[in-house]
C-alpha cells in the first residue's frame, strides 16, 4: 500500500496510524497528527480503491451505502499491511492509535469491529457504522473518541449514536464531541481530540 512513515522523537509514544477521507492521501492528516501527539511516530496510509480517480479505503455502492464484501476484504488487507509495516519500520504493533476522518474513520472502525484491540485507542472523525449484524470482539481498554457534527449533511446524528452504542456494547469507553461545522473537520474538534489523548489514557502522552 502507498504510505509514508515518519519516525518520531519519542519512542514511548504510540505510533499514530492515519486514514484519510475520500479523495485524500497518506499525507493529508500529518498536520493533525502533529497537533495530536507531537513527537510520535506516524504511519500515513493511502486507500487502495479509486472512485472517479479519488482514493478511498473501500468501495461503496452509493453515498452512505458500503460495498460490504469489499469493506471486509480491505479491512483484512490493511491488518496485514500494518503487521508488515511494523516489521519494516520497527514500531511496536501493540502500541498503535488510529486516527481516521470520514472514509478513513470507517475503515478504522471496521478494524476495531473485526480485530478488537488492534489499536490502543482510536480517534474517529465523522464516522459511520461500518457494518451491522457483526458480533464485536471485546473493546475493553480500547477507548474511542468520536468527532461528530450536529448538522453533518452526510451522517445523521442517529447514526453517530448507533455507533457509540455498538462500541459501548463491546465495553469501549466512548467520548463523543459534537460540533456544528457540518462534515468538515474543525479546529475545535481537532483540539478536543488532542485534549482527549492528552488527558485520557495513553501512557507517555502528558
Amino acid at each position: 500500500m502507498i504510505h509514508i512513515f515518519r519516525k518520531g522523537t519519542d519512542e514511548s509514544l504510540p505510533t499514530l496510524v492515519l486514514f484519510h477521507g475520500t479523495g485524500g492521501n497518506e499525507r493529508d492528516l500529518l498536520p493533525l497528527a502533529e497537533l495530536l501527539a507531537p513527537g510520535a511516530s506516524v504511519l500515513g496510509v493511502r486507500g487502495n480503491v479509486l472512485e472517479n480517480g479519488m482514493p478511498r479505503f473501500f468501495r461503496r455502492l452509493a453515498e452512505g451505502i458500503f460495498d460490504e464484501e469489499d469493506l471486509i476484504f480491505r479491512t483484512h488487507e490493511l491488518r496485514g499491511f500494518l503487521d508488515e509495516a511494523a516489521a519494516k519500520y520497527g514500531f511496536d504493533p501493540g502500541n498503535l492509535v488510529a486516527v481516521g476522518y470520514s472514509n478513513g474513520a470507517n475503515i478504522a472502525g471496521s478494524l476495531l469491529f473485526h480485530y478488537g484491540g488492534i489499536f490502543r485507542s482510536a480517534v474517529l472523525l465523522h464516522p459511520m457504522v461500518p457494518l451491522r449484524g457483526l458480533k464485536l470482539p471485546s473493546l475493553k481498554g480500547v477507548p474511542v473518541f468520536i468527532g461528530a457534527g450536529t448538522n453533518d449533511p452526510i451522517i445523521r446524528a442517529e447514526e453517530t449514536r448507533e455507533l457509540e452504542s455498538l462500541l459501548q456494547g463491546a465495553d469501549s469507553e466512548v467520548t463523543t464531541h459534537w460540533g456544528n461545522q457540518g462534515h468538515r473537520l474543525s479546529a475545535a474538534e481537532a483540539e478536543a481530540a488532542r485534549d482527549w489523548l492528552l488527558g485520557h489514557h495513553t501512557p507517555g502522552i502528558a
